[in-house]
């Protein structure tokens, strides 16, 4: 065992963020660490770390263990380079080299004695030099700038001080030196956070090699979902732990709340009649020991406490729009410079109704700039940008988190946002994203991460807007919120224009993917994984010398334009069909929806005085799940269109 959390327990006044919490972490296990915003996950992995005490329970590591935690605070030293902030995560390696440099000098002079070498000084120079090679020591410089490479930081980086980097290259370095440090336990604090895909994929592969433990938090579901074995969830004051992957926790997790909320509606029962007898024979004295039985067991009942799932307490809907034009937004001749750098040189992009579009690439390339160009909030140096008619935009940015001013409250944040229509609903609004009650009242500079991000996407989405542009959404969401986010999004009858560096994000929103890299754009039809495999198949070579592909290959311009042609209607045909099954699986949920209220009006036991309304309720519900089995029909139809043409794209 690396690391073992007995009974902790932590509070902030008389909040208690979490108690009792049990948890170990063994060589090769990979912990996904989740909950709400604000739940204590940080807090517990900084306890977990060492750099905070529990109030209450224990931490244990097993002997000459170490650990690594990745923070989300990074403090600049303008006096270092990249580089040599990188080698202070390799000093232990440094204390070998002067152990195995004295061991030398004493062997030396044990030689020029004549004396012989003792077996237990023989061994022990043997155990520094095997730990010295173990530790990388023999190729430490390729190792660092093979770490910040895969991080994606150029050959000319290394050597910038790291005052001239952003904070999110800075949580890179910091990133890389946890890696080069290679901590028995990692402890990772959102650590794709800040970087793009490329970057994520390189830190997957060597996150996969790694041979220690690792508590992760992250909102990256894919992340989750391909490096987590075990799942630990922060809810309500505790932490349930669930074995198995990402899925299966998603799975575990509905299953237990289903167990939860019989456990609570048996209880209900047992109270209600505890309740009755109590009311019925309080006054009788030939009672009063029976009415006094059943007080003192109410008093010692444990309330069972069903959490409600995320997707059920936070509704987020999103006004609907007014319809744009068919062109929602023509970038032409592009043209973007700072100082002598030139990232765009002439380049165009075409938005249109309906689209669901993700900018991919690695970082550096110019996505977000091309993003604020077509929000309008970036002045091009050259080109034209057009919108189309009707179209009313919005815009969404990280840089939106720290514009809130912290001297308001969450209200008052929203209302200066608001015109006066908008005011009676302000509170409702507000509850969508999960501010109820007091909540509203929270000053923002109280706020954490996810609340502020929560209260931005709010403020974004008061008022109905058909073009939508937005920067990294889902960063600062925990998972469920995510999960929300996306939903809400997969509603929008609008265009959406987005960054993000989620993929299953990408995956269940985008139509088309657009990859900016080198200044310029390559477009690519359907979602990310359709990106990845067609990127994939780009970068391969297309035949061998002496290989039979070739011959498969359009040879004539004739031929070559037919294919080009038989590519265009079949990626057309795909798109429609793609579309038709989202509006699809939007009627099928909300007929399911109607059924489960219907269902609940059945379940009053009061209704069943008014038998007509009974039988109009029944004949309803019959006419819902018959247009239900008919979507379904029409589902699977368009699903196994979908993957004809799928299988039809060229290899």
């Amino acid at each position: 065992m690396l690391l073992r959390l007995e009974g902790v327990t932590r509070s902030f006044g008389a909040r208690v963020l979490f108690q009792g919490v049990d948890l170990h972490v063994a060589a090769g296990d990979r912990i996904g660490l989740v909950g709400r915003n604000g739940a204590g996950k940080t807090s517990l992995l900084r306890i977990a770390a060492g750099e905070d005490e529990p109030d209450a329970g224990r931490v244990l590591r097993g002997r000459d263990v170490r650990t690594g935690l990745l923070r989300q605070e990074i403090d600049p030293a303008a006096d270092r380079s990249v580089r040599e902030e990188a080698l202070l995560a390799t000093q232990h390696i440094d204390a070998l080299a002067e152990e195995i440099a004295a061991l030398e000098r004493e062997l030396a002079a044990l030689g020029e004695r004549g004396e012989d070498v003792p077996a237990d000084l023989a061994e022990r120079y043997d155990r520094e030099r095997d730990a010295f090679a173990f530790a990388g020591g023999f190729e430490r410089g390729a190792r660092v700038e093979r770490v910040l490479a895969g991080l994606g930081f150029a050959p000319d980086d290394f050597d910038r001080p790291l005052a001239t980097f952003s904070g999110g290259w800075l949580m890179r370095v910091e990133l890389a030196k946890l890696l080069l440090g290679a901590p028995d336990v990692l402890l990772l604090d959102e650590p794709t956070n800040h970087l793009d895909l490329p970057s994520i994929q390189w830190f997957e592969e060597t996150l996969l090699d790694y041979r220690g433990g690792v508590i992760v938090i992250s909102h990256d579901r894919a992340f989750l979902r391909r490096h987590a074995n075990r799942m630990a969830e922060v809810e309500r004051g505790g932490v349930v732990v669930f074995e198995g992957g990402y899925d299966r926790y998603q799975d575990a997790r509905a299953a237990r709340r289903e167990e939860l909320r019989a456990r609570a509606s048996n209880q209900a029962r047992e109270i209600a009649e505890k309740e009755r007898f109590i009311e019925r024979f309080r006054a009788k004295a030939s009672k009063a020991r029976q009415v006094q039985s059943r007080v003192k067991a109410l008093e010692k009942i444990e309330r069972v406490e069903v959490p409600e799932a995320a997707s059920k307490s936070m509704r987020m809907r999103i006004p609907e729009p007014r319809r744009s034009g068919e062109t929602v937004l023509t970038l032409s001749g592009v043209e973007k410079r700072y100082g002598e750098v030139t990232v765009y040189s002439g380049v165009d992009l075409m938005v249109r109704r309906g689209e669901r579009l993700a900018l991919v690439g690695p970082n550096g390339a110019g996505k977000s700039t091309l993003l604020r160009i077509a929000a309008g909030v970036l002045p091009m140096d050259g080109g034209e940008r057009v919108l189309g008619h009707h179209v009313d935009l919005a815009f969404y940015a990280q840089h939106q988190l720290e514009s809130l001013d912290p001297r308001r409250s969450v209200l008052e944040e929203i209302e200066h946002e608001a015109n006066t229509d908008d005011v009676p609903r302000l509170r409702g609004h507000l509850g969508a994203f999960l501010f109820t009650g007091d909540d509203v009242e929270k000053k923002v500079s109280v706020l954490s991460g996810g609340e502020k991000a929560r209260l931005a996407l709010a403020k974004l989405l008061l008022r109905p807007r058909n073009l939508l542009v937005l920067d990294e959404p889902t960063n600062h969401l925990d998972v469920d919120s995510c999960d929300v986010l996306e939903e809400a999004l997969r509603a929008y009858t609008g265009t959406l224009l987005f960054i993000s560096h989620d993929r299953d994000f990408i995956d269940a929103l985008a139509t088309r993917v657009v990859e900016v890299k080198h200044g310029a754009l390559n477009d690519y039809p359907g979602n990310y994984s359709d990106y990845a495999r067609a990127s994939s198949r780009a970068s391969e070579p297309i035949a061998s010398a002496t290989g039979d592909a070739e011959s498969t290959l359009p040879t004539t311009k004739q031929e070559r334009i037919a294919a080009r042609e038989r590519e265009k209607q079949r990626t057309r045909a795909l798109e429609r069909a793609r579309k038709r099954l989202a509006a699809l699986e939007e009627e099928i949920l909300e007929r399911e929806e109607r059924i489960e209220a219907l269902t609940a009006q059945l379940a009053e036991p009061d209704v069943y005085s008014d038998g007509d309304f009974v039988r109009a309720t029944l004949a309803e519900r019959d006419e819902v799940r018959a247009a239900i089995d008919a979507h379904y029909v029409d589902w699977e139809a368009a699903a196994a269109e979908i993957e004809t043409l799928e299988r039809e794209a060229p290899d």
